[in-house]
């Protein structure tokens, strides 16, 4: 089994006729993803990569029965994109854009939930279910399946993990890059409830940095509720406090959101926190 997604899912591609869109959907079909169309208003009827070209998300979930859309679209128009799928019925909406405003985000967010769909993102690397389906920039050779489920705020350290985790045998069932930004769709806690309740996931790894609560959320998820073995890295431990790193959420405010205040946290959850990334594989493997 696999959370959230997988062979079956059916993906259409937001601004497939764009330069990363184009070459991602084509990188996607060579994983195996069921792309079905894409979208790109006027531009219906072309074809990219074999793939059919519609108008409009409505149109493009009519002919082809789509349930999950992926979006590259720029920041000004991504949050429209969003309300766009979710409207014509999409349930799983990855959204790669980075730089969206916040003051958008604030009302996709909510908009999404309320009407029982899940958003990924935005500013992620995507949802990969190994073998399967990759719905996302992530490079798919490096994955491999296994049981060992993958969350992550960073896509980069997502790449670097998998990558030692795979060299070290330990496969995955589904890797979710939930993204960086200060209001994301998707939460480590959503991810870990799902994660519970999948039989093919003995461990997880979690993959944190300073700034907002959701790390604090998921320990406190952990420790009154999680069974399994989870295997935890915070990014930013040097960070100069009010100075962003990286993503736009990866702030500390009033000093909230540390390092060491996310790391106890999950330490007194029950969870193994490793202090290099490189270490993760080898925490892992002590759970089997």
């Amino acid at each position: 089994m696999a959370i959230f997604v997988n062979r079956e899912t059916k993906v259409i591609v937001q601004g497939i006729t764009g330069r990363d869109g184009s070459f991602h959907t084509g990188k996607m079909l060579e994983y195996g993803t069921k792309i079905v169309g894409g979208v790109t208003p006027f531009k219906g009827g072309l074809e990219v990569e074999g793939v059919p070209v519609f108008n409009t998300v409505a149109e493009a979930v009519s002919r082809t029965g789509a349930d999950t859309s992926i979006i590259y679209i720029p920041p000004a128009f991504a949050a429209g994109s969003v309300i766009e799928a979710v409207e014509a019925g999409i349930k799983n909406i990855v959204c790669i854009t980075e730089g969206i405003p916040v003051t958008d985000m604030m009302t996709v967010a909510h908009y999404v939930r309320s009407k029982g769909a899940r958003l990924f993102g935005p500013n992620c690397p995507g949802i990969i279910t190994p073998g399967e389906t990759k719905i996302g920039i992530m490079p798919g050779h490096i994955f491999s399946r296994g049981p060992v489920g993958v969350i992550s705020r960073s896509g980069t350290l997502t790449y670097e993990v998998v990558h030692n985790l795979t060299s070290a045998g330990l496969g995955q069932s589904t890797v979710i890059g939930i993204g960086g930004d200060p209001i994301i769709g998707t939460k480590f806690v959503d991810c870990l409830e799902a994660f519970e309740e999948d039989p093919e996931t003995k461990a997880v790894v979690l993959i944190g940095e300073i700034g907002g609560s959701d790390e604090e959320m998921a320990a406190d998820y952990i420790k009154k509720h999680f069974s399994k073995p989870v295997a935890v890295f915070i990014a930013g431990k040097t960070a100069p406090k009010g100075k962003r790193m990286g993503h736009a959420g990866a702030i500390i405010h009033a000093g909230k959101g540390t390092a060491e205040s996310k790391v106890a946290l999950f330490r007194e959850a029950g969870a193994v926190v490793v202090d290099l990334p490189v270490d993760i594989a080898a925490a892992v493997k002590a759970f089997f």
